[in-house]
């Protein structure tokens, strides 16, 4: 069995169970799981090994999170409306004036937060290169025309959520993305949280393993792309099911088909860049205390106040979705409990990574937590293990 490491307070215990049965039963290979109750750290557990040279997956470990990354972006854009800096129903243009091109000026910037501004992809094909560089995707998504009429539907903006919140926060904050969440975040919480992950820190980063879903074959852990092709591509099986072109798959492979080969995540320029949707690097640790100072505070931080936070978790759309298979119901930048998006029910929020990702909370129990992982198995929101988790936190926590 793979040794499991950290610690848990007494009562606990049943969420560390849970825990190991993700290495035993689900194809865990590398994982951390760490979870916060009243502002105080009850768990905090890795285990596995991080690539084929058996390196311990353990607490100076850094995982991409993929989607995960939406909820501190949310978070971001959340803070300075709480400032009184940005209005979440004043339309994008007013912060990001070459948005209103193309039918786009009456969007406000909660619809970008919510998933109803039809900007799931851009209206040409890109390149990884030109998807890396901030200034040229900001410019493509702003000459974009929607791909559905702005609020008369949502869609799950797979990549270019990141891109287009994060520019609002970029022109209303004066500074990069990274740096606004290095500064009002990571800093203020002395978080391994990164959007952009410096040089320095990419030799504690676990690769990414492809490791299928049941009856799927799997590749083999490996500590690099190349040697992953024989696994099974999650847009590949879409255009077979869907039909090439699909909008989910156009969504997922965003902006023009520049993600098309999921082995470009596990790439250090990839890590580098600012993509606010799916590239932040962190840890369980630093994650679950993230959500932990939006419900509570944690040694003196509180990132949001109570009224903000209401704000933040209302819910915005639920029901049939204009993306296929995705009918996920979100509040303003996070998802909601539902039965394609399970979390701790009631007001729970948080944001799934494609793979098995998770961060979340619970409001009325301060409850907060996070797993990441380097097995990545074809799910969009959640799987075996972390149903497992949040079972058991459940259990644990009244």
């Amino acid at each position: 069995m793979s040794e499991i490491r950290g610690s848990v307070e007494a009562g606990y215990e049943p969420v560390r169970e849970a825990f190991e049965r993700n290495f035993v039963e689900n194809g865990d290979i590398g994982a951390g799981f760490c979870l916060y109750v009243d502002g105080a750290k009850v768990v905090d557990l890795t285990g596995g090994v991080r690539d084929t040279d058996g390196t311990a997956y353990d607490d100076t470990t850094l995982q991409l999170v993929f989607s995960s990354t939406k909820g501190v972006t949310a978070t971001c854009a959340h803070l300075l409306a709480q400032r009184g800096e940005l209005d979440l129903d004043a339309p994008v243009a007013d912060y990001w004036p070459e948005f209103s091109a193309a039918g786009k000026a009456d969007i406000p910037v909660r619809w970008l937060l919510s998933h109803q501004a039809g900007l799931v992809d851009v209206d040409r094909a890109m390149t990884v290169e030109e998807a890396l560089d901030w200034t040229t995707i900001c410019d493509a998504l702003a000459d974009s025309p929607p791909l559905w009429e702005p609020g008369t539907g949502y869609g799950y903006h797979a990549v270019t959520y990141g891109w287009l919140v994060g520019e609002v926060v970029r022109r209303v904050a004066g500074v990069d993305f990274g740096e606004f969440v290095r500064r009002e975040i990571s800093e203020p919480l002395g978080l391994d949280l990164w959007v952009g992950l410096p040089d320095g820190e990419q030799h504690r980063v676990s690769p990414l393993i492809n490791s299928g879903m049941p009856g799927l074959p799997a590749a083999e852990p490996a500590g690099d792309a190349d040697s992953q092709t024989d696994a099974p591509s999650l847009v590949g099986m879409l255009d077979m099911l869907l039909g090439e072109g699909n909008l989910l798959g156009r969504a997922l492979t965003a902006p023009g088909g520049a993600f098309a080969d999921d082995q470009v995540w596990n790439e250090a320029r990839v890590r580098s860049a600012q993509i606010p949707a799916a590239n932040g690097v962190t840890n369980a640790a630093s994650l679950a205390r993230m959500y932990a100072a939006l419900v509570s505070e944690v040694d003196g931080v509180r990132l949001l106040d109570a009224d903000t936070l209401e704000r933040a978790i209302a819910p915005q759309v639920s029901g049939p979705s204009t993306v296929p298979l995705l009918d996920i119901p979100f509040a303003l930048g996070f998802m909601t409990h539902s039965p394609l998006s399970p979390l701790l029910d009631g007001r729970s929020f948080g944001h799934y990574g494609a793979g098995g990702s998770l961060g979340f909370a619970d409001p009325d129990r301060r409850v907060a937590g996070a797993y990441v992982m380097n097995a990545a198995q074809l799910a969009i929101a959640g799987d075996a293990r972390t149903l497992g988790l949040l079972a058991a936190v459940d259990q644990v926590v009244n």
